[in-house]
């Protein structure tokens, strides 16, 4: 069973069912602060977790939708982030309530991000303009008259 807050993403290992449990959800859990990655809306997740004594392990996917800009031409564009083998594994002490995803699962799709992105295979960049650069000191050369027959 997990438990999702504006900012965290939580298992509850307390309650769990030894067989373990598939957990589906949104969770407003990624906060980035930059000019051109931009997450909107939160993040989708579909988790299996199971208890191997003290060990929680958690296997599914995630996704985040974002606003990017592409580094060739410059434009936002929309895209998903997708992972589809997330796993973790985590320590539970006894007693412990609940275990917490948050942080791994924001890296995740953090580093799941393009280095470079792209609005699309072929995108082209930006469109450059050619301008002719006149080199006239060869024109002197045209007027010159050269005798063969020296």
């Amino acid at each position: 069973m997990a438990e999702e807050t504006a900012e965290k993403l939580l298992v509850d290992v307390a309650r769990m069912d030894p067989e373990g449990e598939d957990f589906a959800g949104e969770a407003d859990i990624i906060d980035l602060d930059e000019k051109f990655v931009k997450p909107f809306g939160p993040v989708r997740y579909r988790l299996h977790a199971q208890l191997f004594g003290n060990e929680l392990l958690v296997r599914g996917s995630l996704e985040q939708d974002f606003d990017l800009v592409c580094s060739r031409c410059g434009r936002t564009f929309d895209t998903t982030i997708r992972v589809e083998d997330y796993t973790v594994s985590l320590e539970v002490a006894d007693g412990q309530q609940f275990a917490d995803l948050t942080t791994d699962a924001r890296e995740s799709i953090i580093l799941t991000l393009p280095t470079y992105p792209l609005c699309s295979e072929g995108c082209r960049g930006i469109a450059q303009k050619r301008e002719e650069v006149r080199d006239d000191r060869w024109n002197a050369l045209d007027g010159l008259k050269v005798d063969r027959n020296t």
